[in-house]
This record gives C-alpha cells, sequence and structure tokens, in this order.
C-alpha cells in the first residue's frame, strides 16, 4: 500500500473551503484510490493550511492518479490557489 500526503500553504486562507471541496470531490471517483481525508489546520504558527491524506493500492495506482481526468483539474484549480506545496510518498 502507498501513502501519499500533501500539505499546502494557501495564499489567501479564505480559500481553505474550497481547496478542501475540491479534494473530497476526488473520493471514490478514482481506481486504486483507497482512501482520502482532507484536513483543515488549526495549530497556530503552521505554515500548513491543508492536509490532503490518501492510500493507494500500489505505486502504478499513484502514478495514474497523477494525470487522471478527475484529478486533473482539481490539481489545477488547487494549484492556482497555493502559495507553497509539501508531499511525502511511502509504502507500507
Amino acid at each position: 500500500m502507498i501513502k501519499h500526503i500533501v500539505l499546502w500553504r494557501l495564499k489567501n486562507k479564505a480559500d481553505v473551503a474550497r481547496v478542501k471541496q475540491e479534494l473530497e470531490s476526488m473520493r471514490g471517483r478514482i481506481p486504486g484510490l483507497l482512501g482520502l481525508e482532507v484536513g483543515v489546520n488549526f495549530a497556530a504558527g503552521s505554515p500548513v493550511d491543508v492536509g490532503l491524506y490518501t492510500e493507494f493500492t500500489d505505486r502504478a495506482a499513484l502514478a495514474a492518479y497523477a494525470d487522471h481526468p478527475v484529478h486533473a483539474p482539481v490539481k489545477q484549480t488547487v494549484g492556482a490557489l497555493v502559495a507553497e506545496r509539501w508531499v511525502l510518498d511511502y509504502e507500507t
């Protein structure tokens, strides 16, 4: 199983709800994507506004997700709202 975690600092914190909605719209719509959670950070002083935690069946499913037609517009919309992005991928 592959764990894919993405953290974002947004250009405008007012966009948090929109980003959360966009990310959650992918749930159950991409083959090999087993689980998806979106968290809005409440920790004061943290550079992170939103986090995405996903689980994929394998590396091939994660690779297919990158260009999947459901993910592509979400990636474009969220990307336009982001100031910084961090990614962690690991296998369990």
